[in-house]
């Protein structure tokens, strides 16, 4: 993605609460024509060692998961908390509307899992993420109808091989900073999440250690 180095997150733990805070990915892939393909669908992120893994499956009647058996490598992208931005939050008229967003792109490479226990641990893995609770329910409903359903669905590992995280939060215009802040705050789930962000990167008033050179 268009990376300007202001908004360039290169310390890797934003993007991991990122992906864990707003699972609900898009994976793109190439299909058999050569265009993009898109599956929108929540992932798991495991850390193993220094390699970062996403777990997830798609609905067997769904050809993405024949894309990545023929093309592994692949994009999965994580959008957080995203707004729009006035140009009221500026102490003159010469300005523009913006729109200011978090987000995470994983380039990876996808193996697809085929043994149904495999599978199974996958889906506890969501379950973990999502409704814990429910794992109960699922180990209720029996063998065989967990094996109809783990046949229903195609399971993949995608190992993150190339990570970009973009922190669009107008971190080069100081002096919008307190009054952008101010309106974020009393916004939206979104823009609140996004004054959230702003206080943890230490953007809260006139001076910025982030204004560009």
């Amino acid at each position: 993605m268009y990376l300007p180095r202001q908004f360039n997150d290169d310390s890797g733990v934003h993007a991991l609460d990122l992906i864990r805070t707003y699972p609900f990915a898009s994976l793109i892939s190439v299909d058999d024509a050569g265009l993009p393909y898109v599956t929108h669908l929540p992932l798991h992120l495991e850390e193993r060692g220094d390699q970062l893994v996403l777990l997830g499956h798609v609905a067997k009647p769904n050809p993405h998961w024949r894309y990545l058996a023929a093309r592994p490598k692949a994009v999965a992208t994580f959008l957080g908390p995203h707004a729009y931005l006035s140009p009221k939050v500026y102490p003159d008229l010469a300005r523009v509307p913006t729109w200011n967003y978090l987000a995470v792109h994983c380039t990876v490479q996808a193996s697809l899992i085929e043994d149904p226990q495999a599978k199974d641990r996958l889906l506890k893995k969501l379950i973990g993420d999502h409704e814990p609770p429910y794992a109960e329910q699922w180990r209720g409903l029996g063998e065989e109808f967990a094996h109809k359903m783990l046949a229903g669905i195609v399971a993949f590992e995608l190992q993150v091989t190339d990570l970009q995280c973009k922190l669009k939060l107008n971190q080069h215009r100081t002096e919008s900073h307190a009054a952008m802040k101010a309106m974020y705050a009393a916004g939206t789930p979104d823009e609140q999440a996004l004054a959230g962000w702003m206080e943890r990167l230490g953007m809260g008033g006139a001076a910025d250690p982030r204004k560009e050179a």
